[in-house]
Parts: structure tokens; C-alpha cells; sequence
């Protein structure tokens, strides 16, 4: 069986980078397509057998791919699907959207609906042009969420999403986690912390964190990089470290050594999360999104119903009077294993293709 991988953008790293890898390994010998590769962006793929598009050839373009949305739809379209038997389109933008014959399925992995588009669109299409673009571009995407024979949401609050955008039912595979690489003990750093890791871009809302940890005046550290750094940076106050990108080996002593883990907007999901509590560690998150199929409400962590400073601001400072066993958080979060999540992809695409893989 020949199959294609369809993600929208192989240029960074990100929440998305687990799902990826884990299709990677389940189809090694497959081909990926993607409107703009940059390998020194997204190590994880340099390897891959990866079919980009003419954007990829001009660099200005290939940093700035946010310039052209009105390009993408006619880039996924233009890709020859014609010679597999699956595709497989992972995202939460174009890549549902590329066309195939009747004879090719076509299985999307729905991150979220297009996210510019619907749930953040006015952080994204901030000023007139853009929103004239986005009004075309929301019409070509109810078109594109048609294609896949088959869709599969990532959380509860993903599938709600497609059920009131797209108007599909869907079943829900969570995305995989590596559980095992962080449950490596339990430990307190000596200088005790709260940690956010994250791509530091606006609808993150690390602002938010940054602001209650000078409010509570306890430890922050942040793990990261993004358009907001530079910003972060001058809001942080003398309890509050953000100190960028950090190698995968270093992750997980940064998870175990913390108090908590922070999460203030209205994540899809929310794999880091997932990280912290295989790590023993309780999760601080507005209750909205992922975090509610992940945190369990006084025992795994806690579910702020606003994510305004104030109110993260007073959890931080009431924190230490509570207490939380690391083994509520480990066997939580075993759920999400990506051992289970292998298994439950391979049996869905078994019965669609009624074959094995």
C-alpha cells in the first residue's frame, strides 16, 4: 500500500512534532508533502522523504509563509495524489484540502479546524485586507473539510469544533504521548518553580502567566521560543526566567524538578501538559480545551474557570497549601501513551482500508 503524509507547514517545532513523528514511524517509507519545508527549523523531518512547494525555493517567502495565505489553497490542490492507495492529512489549516482520486482514501488526523480562520481569527486576520482574504479563505475551507472520506479529532473539544464548523461527526484519538520519558522520579528542585513550555507566540497567553508570577511573587521559569520573547522578556519581573530553546535532554529534569506546570489559554490539547503529569507534576490551566480531558479537578490539578491574571495569580500563591500525589498524575496520564495511540491508528485505518498494515 503506497501512502502520503500531508502536514501544512514542516518549518518548526511545536506541540504537533509527537503526531508527526509518530506517523513517521508507523509509515517510514512514505512520502510527505507540505506547502513549505525548512529542515533547519523542523529537525525531526530531515530525513523524511519530504515534497514541498515553490515557496520553499524563496527565502523571503519561506520565513514569512503567513504573508500568503491566499496561496495555500492552490498549492495543496496542485500536489499528484494519484499514485497512493491512503493519504493521510495532518493539521489544522490546508492539508485536508488536497484532492485525491475516488479510488485513494483519505484519512485527516483534525488538529483543529483552521485555526486563523474560526477560533482565533481575530487575533490573526487583524486589519481590513486580511479579513476581505479571510472571508474567501473560510469559504474555500468548508469546500476542503468535505474531502477527507474520514476525519478523527483530537480532544472533546477539537470534535466539538468540527461538529459546529464542518458539520462532521467524529471519534477522538488523543495524540501520543512519550510517558516513559519523563517518568524517570520525582524530584524538587531546591529553588522550587512553576514551568510553562511553549511556543511563545500571542494566542499562548504567556503574558498572562508572566504577569500572575510578578503578582504572587513566586519562580517562573519558561521554556521557549517565538514572536513574544522579546516582549516576555521586558514584562518578566526579578521571580521570572525565560530562558528560550533547551535541548530534549534537558526537558525532562526541568518537568521533574518543577511544582507545577501552568496553562492559561484554550490549548487544542495540550501534550505538555500530558508531560508534566508523566512527570508526577499537577497541572494549573483554565478549564477550557484540552485541559479538561487531561486534568482531573483536585487531584491531578487545577481548573481555573478565568484565565485572567488575578486568578492565576491567587492559585500561584495558594499553591503550597495544597498537595498532590505524583502517581494521581502518572497513571491519569497513561491514557495517552504513545504506544496506545500506535494501536488505536493502526486499528482505524485497518477497518477503512479492511486491510493490514
Amino acid at each position: 500500500m503506497r501512502v502520503a503524509l500531508v502536514y501544512d507547514r514542516l518549518n518548526k517545532i511545536g506541540g504537533a512534532e509527537q503526531v508527526l513523528v509518530g506517523f513517521h514511524k508507523i509509515f517510514p517509507n512514505s512520502d510527505w508533502y507540505t506547502s513549505v519545508w525548512d529542515p533547519s527549523h523542523a529537525p525531526f523531518s530531515k530525513n523524511w522523504q519530504v515534497h514541498t512547494s515553490w515557496i520553499s525555493k524563496i527565502p523571503f517567502l519561506k520565513s514569512h509563509h503567513e504573508w500568503i495565505p491566499f496561496l495555500m489553497p492552490f498549492i495543496f490542490e496542485s500536489f499528484d495524489f494519484s499514485s497512493y492507495d491512503l493519504v493521510i492529512s495532518i493539521g489544522s489549516a490546508e492539508s485536508k484540502g488536497v484532492i485525491t482520486k475516488p479510488g485513494t482514501l483519505h484519512l485527516n488526523y483534525c488538529l483543529t479546524p483552521t485555526r486563523y480562520l474560526y477560533s482565533h481569527f481575530k487575533e490573526y486576520l487583524s486589519n481590513p485586507l486580511y479579513r476581505y482574504i479571510g472571508n474567501y479563505l473560510r469559504k474555500w475551507d468548508l469546500v476542503a473539510s468535505t474531502r477527507p472520506d474520514e476525519m478523527i479529532a483530537i480532544s472533546t473539544q477539537v470534535k466539538k469544533r468540527i461538529k459546529n464548523i464542518y458539520n462532521r461527526d467524529t471519534d477522538i484519538i488523543f495524540p501520543p504521548v512519550d510517558t516513559k520519558r519523563f517518568a524517570l522520579g520525582f524530584q524538587t528542585s531546591s529553588s522550587p518553580y512553576f514551568l510553562v513550555v511553549s511556543r511563545l507566540v500571542p494566542y499562548k497567553k504567556i503574558d498572562i502567566l508572566v504577569r500572575a508570577a510578578n503578582q504572587a511573587k513566586v519562580n517562573l521559569i519558561v521554556i521557549g521560543e517565538g514572536t513574544e520573547k522579546k516582549r516576555l522578556l521586558k514584562l518578566a519581573g526579578p521571580t521570572v526566567k525565560i530562558i528560550g530553546y533547551i535541548n530534549d535532554d534537558e526537558l525532562p529534569i526541568y518537568y521533574q524538578n518543577c511544582l507545577a506546570y501552568l496553562q492559561a489559554n484554550e490549548e487544542d490539547f495540550g501534550i505538555s501538559m500530558c508531560e508534566a503529569q508523566a512527570s508526577g507534576k499537577p497541572v494549573i490551566a483554565y478549564s477550557q480545551g484540552g485541559a479538561k480531558d487531561i486534568v482531573i479537578e483536585g487531584k491531578t490539578g487545577i481548573l481555573l474557570k478565568d484565565n485572567s491574571v488575578t486568578a492565576f495569580a491567587k492559585a500561584l500563591s495558594e499553591f503550597d497549601t495544597m498537595s498532590y500525589v505524583p502517581n494521581d498524575s502518572q497513571q491519569s496520564v497513561s491514557q495517552f501513551d504513545k504506544d496506545k495511540w500506535v494501536k488505536q491508528i493502526k486499528e482505524r485505518i485497518n477497518v477503512l482500508c479492511q486491510t493490514q498494515i
